[in-house]
This record gives C-alpha cells, sequence and structure tokens, in this order.
C-alpha cells in the first residue's frame, strides 16, 4: 500500500527559512513549504500549514511516495536550500528551494517569488505536488485558471501565479507522478517569465547562488565558529525588508514562548531596539549595507515623528496603527492558540527606543566607508531623538519587555538614555562642535550617577530591574555592553552572580524573575543566555562563557538556526522563528570569545 509522507503532521521548528529581502517561506525537513506571506513580511499567510496542523492548512508540498527518509541542509554560504527524500525503495529525489536575488541590470532583482526545482537523484520516485493556496488568513479559498504550463491563483485582493514544466494536470488534481527529469516551479507575481521556465528557473539558482557566496565572501568572520556565524549572517540579513529598509524582529506569529501558554504574539514588525542589535551585529561582520538601507527606514522615523512620542515598533511599510486581533479559526502551532495579528506593542511608551535611535544610527557619523555618511544636518535631527530621551528619562514605562499591565523606571529604559546623551556627545566631538558635546556629556553624566545608585538594591547586592526595586532582570547585563559600566566593576561582577543564582537553569537564562501579565516565565529566553555569556567574558570568565556558547549552539535546529525561547529541560525551541535577537546572539558571542586569527597564521 502507498504510503505518502505526512505532510499535515505535527509541526517543530526544525524549518529552514529562504528569502530575498521580498518575500520569506519557511520549509519543512520534507520539503513542504508551511509558511509564507505575501506580498511582503507582514502580509496574508498564503501558506499557513505552520499554525494550522493537519491536512486543512494550506502549504506547497512535494509529498514523495513510500516516503522513508530526508536529509536537509543549505548550500554553502547561501540562502538556496536543498532536500533529498528517499522512498522505501531506495528511489530518491533532491528539492532545490530558494527565492531569487542578485545583481541585473544595475540593480537588485528580488521578486515577490518562490522558485522549486525538482530532480531525481536515483531511481523513479514517484511524487504528489499539493498546492493549496489560500487567502485571509485561511477563510478564502481562490478562484483557480490553468493555462498550458501555469496556474492562476485569484483571490480577492492578490492573485499568484505558478510557472512549471510539470504536467499542469498532475499539479492540479494531486495525482502521483513518476519523476523522469528535472522540473521547475516558480510561485510569485501573475506575470508571465521573460524566458523558457526550465531556463529561467536555472538561471535564477545559479545568479542567486552567486549572489550568496559573493555576499559571504566579504564578511569578517571570527577564526571560530565561522559557519554558525554564516548562518546567522545570511538568516539577519534576509530579515531585512530592503524595500523600505526595515527588519523583522522574526517572520512568523503566534508561535508561542512556551506549550500553551498564551503568549502567542505576532513578530512580523519592525523593533527599533531589535533593529539596532540587528544593525551592529552585521557590522561587526563589516556588513555595512544593512545598516545603510535601516538608516533609510529610521530617517523617516525620526522625521514622521519631529519632537513627538516615537513607539518602539512599526509596520515595515512605516504604518504606525498595528491593531491587534486573534484569528479565531486559525488553531495555531501544534493546536496552542491563539493566532494573534497586528501588536499591541505600538501603542506602548517604552523609553529605551530614544536610545536604541541613536545606537542604531552612531556608526553612521564615525564610519568612512558609507556611501552617505551622516553630518549636521542629521546630528541636528537626533538631537531631538536626544531631547525626547532627556524628557521621559526617570519616567514610568512599559520597559523593554512590554509589560502590558505594570509600570515602572526601568533601569533598561533609563540606561538607553543615558546611552542616548553619551553616543550624542561622542558624535558632536567628532563633528568638532565642543558647546554640544558638553552639553550632552552634562545630561550623561547626571544620569549615570543616579541610574548606578537607585537602581542598586544593597540587600541583593545586585542592580535591580527598576529604581528602588527588588527584582532581577536580565536586561541590566546591558549596562556593561553599552558602556555604563566597567564589567570589572565589583557592582556589575555581584549583579552577574546574583543573576545565575535566581534566573539561570543551567547554561540558560530567562528574562525576569517577577511574575508578569501570564505568570512566571516557563522558558529561557535566548537573547539573555547570549548577555550572559558576553557578560562572563567581560568579567574574564572565558571557559564558562565557551561552555554556554556551545550549549546554545547544541540546541539550534538542523540548519543552524534559532526561535526566541529554549525550554531548559528539554532544549526544544519556542516562540517566534527564526528570531533575530538569537541569530545576532551567535554573532555576538563567536566574535567575542573567538581564538585570533593571529594564533594560527
Amino acid at each position: 500500500m502507498s504510503s505518502t509522507q505526512d505532510t499535515g503532521a505535527q509541526h517543530s521548528l526544525a524549518l529552514g527559512m529562504i528569502g530575498n529581502c521580498t518575500i520569506s517561506a519557511l520549509v519543512d525537513q520534507q520539503a513542504t513549504v508551511v509558511w509564507c506571506c505575501l506580498p511582503r513580511f507582514d502580509g496574508d499567510p498564503v501558506f499557513n500549514a505552520l499554525l494550522h496542523p493537519g491536512e486543512e492548512g494550506s502549504r506547497f508540498a512535494i509529498a514523495l511516495e513510500d516516503f522513508a527518509s530526508s536529509e536537509q541542509w543549505y548550500e554553502p554560504n547561501t540562502a538556496v536550500l536543498r532536500t533529498r527524500l528517499t522512498d522505501t525503495h531506495g528511489n530518491c529525489l533532491e528539492v532545490t528551494d530558494f527565492a531569487p536575488r542578485f545583481f541585473a541590470r544595475s540593480r537588485l532583482f528580488r521578486p515577490v517569488m518562490l522558485v522549486r526545482r525538482i530532480r531525481p537523484v536515483r531511481g523513479s520516485p514517484r511524487i504528489r505536488v499539493l498546492l493549496n493556496v489560500r487567502y485571509d488568513w485561511g477563510e478564502s479559498a481562490p478562484a483557480i485558471t490553468r493555462g498550458s504550463n501555469h496556474v492562476r491563483y485569484v483571490g480577492p485582493a492578490l492573485t499568484v501565479r505558478l510557472n512549471t514544466d510539470a504536467p499542469v494536470t498532475y499539479v492540479l488534481s494531486g495525482q502521483p507522478f513518476v519523476v523522469g527529469r528535472e522540473h521547475s516551479f516558480l510561485l510569485g507575481a501573475d506575470e508571465s517569465l521573460p524566458t523558457g521556465i526550465a531556463d529561467t528557473a536555472r538561471h535564477y539558482e545559479q545568479e542567486t547562488i552567486a549572489y550568496w557566496k559573493r555576499w559571504t565572501q566579504r564578511l569578517h568572520l571570527p577564526l571560530e565558529w565561522q559557519d554558525a556565524v554564516i548562518r546567522a549572517a545570511v538568516t539577519l540579513k534576509m530579515s531585512l525588508f530592503e524595500d523600505t529598509g526595515a527588519i523583522v524582529a522574526a517572520m512568523t506569529t503566534s508561535i508561542p514562548e512556551a506549550a500553551h501558554s498564551g503568549r502567542n504574539w505576532d513578530y512580523r514588525y519592525c523593533w527599533l531596539r531589535d533593529a539596532f542589535f540587528v544593525v551592529r551585529a552585521l557590522n561587526s561582520l563589516s556588513e555595512i549595507g544593512t545598516m545603510e538601507d535601516y538608516l533609510r527606514w529610521l530617517g523617516n522615523v525620526v522625521v514622521e515623528a519631529g519632537s513627538s512620542h516615537i513607539q518602539p515598533l512599526y509596520g515595515i511599510g512605516l504604518e504606525r496603527e498595528l491593531p491587534e486581533s486573534i484569528v479565531e479559526h486559525l488553531p495555531g502551532y501544534r493546536g496552542m492558540g491563539p493566532v494573534r495579528v497586528g501588536n499591541q506593542a505600538a501603542e506602548h511608551f517604552q523609553h529605551d527606543v530614544y536610545g536604541n535611535i541613536v545606537l542604531g544610527a552612531a556608526q553612521a557619523f564615525h564610519d568612512r566607508r558609507l556611501l552617505h555618511p551622516a553630518g549636521p544636518a542629521e546630528f541636528h535631527r537626533l538631537e531631538q531623538i536626544g531631547q525626547l530621551a532627556v524628557q521621559v528619562y526617570g519616567q514610568p514605562d512599559a520597559g523593554m519587555w512590554e509589560l502590558r499591565t505594570r509600570a515602572r523606571i526601568h533601569t533598561s529604559s533609563a540606561l538607553m538614555s543615558w546611552a542616548a546623551c553619551d553616543r550624542l556627545a561622542k558624535i558632536a566631538e567628532a563633528l568638532a562642535l565642543p558647546e554640544r558635546a558638553a552639553h550632552w556629556h552634562g545630561h550623561a553624566r547626571t544620569m549615570r550617577a543616579e541610574i548606578l545608585e537607585r537602581s542598586w538594591n544593597p540587600q541583593r547586592r545586585a542592580f535591580a530591574e527598576s529604581f528602588g526595586g527588588s527584582e532581577l532582570d536580565a536586561s541590566v547585563l546591558l549596562m556593561a555592553e553599552v558602556g555604563l559600566i566597567h564589567p570589572t566593576d565589583p557592582r556589575f561582577v555581584d549583579t552577574l552572580d546574583a543573576m545565575e543564582r535566581s534566573l539561570c537553569d543551567g547554561p540558560y537564562m530567562r528574562r525576569y524573575e517577577a511574575a508578569d501579565d501570564f505568570g512566571k516565565p516557563e522558558t529561557s529566553f535566548n537573547i539573555c543566555t547570549f548577555w550572559r555569556i558576553d557578560a562572563l567574558a567581560r568579567t574574564g570568565r572565558r571557559e564558562q562563557a565557551r561552555e554556554i556558547f556551545e550549549a546554545m549552539l547544541a540546541v539550534r535546529n538542523p540548519l543552524g538556526l534559532l526561535s526566541e525561547d529554549t525550554h531548559a529541560t528539554t532544549g526544544e525551541m519556542w516562540g517566534n522563528f527564526p528570531q533575530t535577537y538569537s541569530m545576532v546572539g551567535i554573532i555576538n558571542a563567536a566574535m567575542r570569545l573567538s581564538a585570533p586569527w593571529d594564533s594560527v597564521i
């Protein structure tokens, strides 16, 4: 009896990501596209099986009859994914997935398109093509029209077109057929191709591989952990929406932070905080193109805001309103709803945002490599952000963890107000503006003294999460990272020790010890573990830092990707995926801990 692989099986985050800085898709270990939003990262998921387990979820599967096993890998140093499927008779098929990205006609060609190429490797593999497009978050089925080599899926607001040299009749019916030669599937905008299907797909693959190999070739890599760093860097690059310069926090919505926790959020937007850390991580690898793109987006945020409140996140097209709603008919990841669209955090007051803006823009005033280096005009606009940082300093807010029902004077928010003033002073010095440098240095000195005094809790022997507070929060470790305090200061060392006692489960670190709107967190937060690694290295405990880093590398999925959270007992990944914050941590830790190149050359 025929046994096709189970395309409706319960999903995990053992997924590969493909993308081209316009769209992306997630592909499981059996070559099924289980998540893809069109026409951009925050669009309608035309393939939603990740949040709709079972056969009813929409997907694009290359289903091998009598499936036995699979293996999956990225073409080295690229975003091109390969999956090899083998059946019980030894027949073997290879699926190549990518989104085209390369230079053509003096510009980057990055269409709204997924390309899937299949080729028989051994024997006579027999497959079914299961292409189920849905619209309106799964509620609407498209009208389907066909041609000799294409199928159009017509929706209320979007039409996608499949160009293929596989038998269209079999594609539409799901009828199994033997793969005797290569076939190509190009799914994207409702447009005909400039050349033949096979030639176009082959050309796109060759050029996309060449683009990514050239891109990674220019990275400044550490001596150790190069494969991990390259995969993290490519993933971060794919998280850039190049049209506007926005950087999304993750490609998914509503993957819970822990099983049945209700901590399900939509991360397909640009948080100023997360984007800063992405930019800084890529800058450390000498990849400054992403920073230049992001600064275009950030400049628009600053100009539009003027001297008024700036949100912690925006839509990737600068949308200010991201109303949060629940998609009732989708069961959610492994049936663990709710599925949320939009994010209420856009309405929050998170005072660390101003520091993150200044930190994100600061390098542009010092780096001579940029095509458009920042100057006095940009500094004047950035000073408006500094004024806002001064105004909100010492005021209660929701904090960087976006607590929805509690406001305090968070240490991390005050820290970022200090960082804004400190970096503005250094920019003013670089621009030979001594009066402005003195002005911002004055604010920074006052803030620093108060932060160190008011956040210190003598009973806990640690810097607390809020002024006058007693609870611990991993974000306080950023004090050393942004330069407020020297990492060997006894107060910082004591803080790290206190956090290891109260927030750590083996190598993993939770965000905070207090209960929040949903109770106490169950899983560790990956970026906090990486902050711990950084703090350990800065305080001289490099061997311990390396051990924890290796533990984090071990819990990545088989393709080297991380989500937001890790379960300390099972090592399972939870939270939205792939999480840029977590991939940033891989790069930062490797750059901090690697042996130097001059140790081997």
